[in-house]
């Protein structure tokens, strides 16, 4: 029952967020918001690095329940007869970009790449969020991801998650982009 409500899910969520990507890449006018409210390079960081951890967060927490189900090709990962989690996966991410904040390459700080910002701020998301999925494995030092001790991971995740959104989701870039994804479903002028 659980992984055809999985499966639904994605078959609804994954052609909504290409088609809402798509009408952003060919409408230059969600650029101009994209760019007016997220200019800084900061701002920008934490917007990318928000909308990886959520999209992370959601992709693993579906994954790990159809993996539980038995559901599709996906299976967990052993080495030896030893479950990796992915949390492991998680740390490796956070302590390469630590690295790389470090040595101050993608911070914004000496001509430093652009790109190479958004991607890091990108990879700390997908990072965190591997890593907090499974907050209540390190807090408890056990696999308790099934249990009812398992939602202090979701907890933690939900509270890391608006904490790194805080100043990115702010009320005129919604209102900006509310109002812009409505131009969408209006007709152009002048064309029949």
């Amino acid at each position: 029952m659980l992984w055809k409500l999985v499966v639904w899910t994605l078959i609804v969520l994954i052609p909504l967020w290409t088609w809402l990507v798509l009408t952003a890449l060919h409408r230059r006018r969600f650029g101009a918001l994209y760019k007016k409210h997220l200019a800084e390079s900061r701002r920008e960081r934490h917007f990318l690095a928000s909308f990886a951890f959520f999209m992370t967060f959601a992709t693993v927490r579906v994954l790990t329940h159809m993996i539980r189900a038995g559901v599709g090709p996906f299976h967990n990962i052993t080495a030896g007869g030893r479950h990796i989690h992915h949390l492991v996966w998680g740390i490796l991410l956070l302590l390469l970009v630590g690295y790389l904040w470090l040595a101050e390459v993608g911070t914004g700080a000496r001509d430093s790449s652009i790109w190479t910002g958004r991607i890091t701020a990108l990879l700390f998301g997908v990072g965190a969020a591997l890593t907090l999925d499974e907050f209540a494995l390190w807090l408890n030092l056990a696999d308790v991801y099934w249990s009812p001790q398992g939602r202090a991971s979701i907890r933690a995740a939900f509270f890391f998650g608006g904490l790194l959104s805080v100043g990115v989701w702010g009320h005129p870039f919604f209102r900006a982009l509310a109002h812009e994804s409505l131009q969408v479903f209006r007709p152009k002028s002048g064309k029949k």
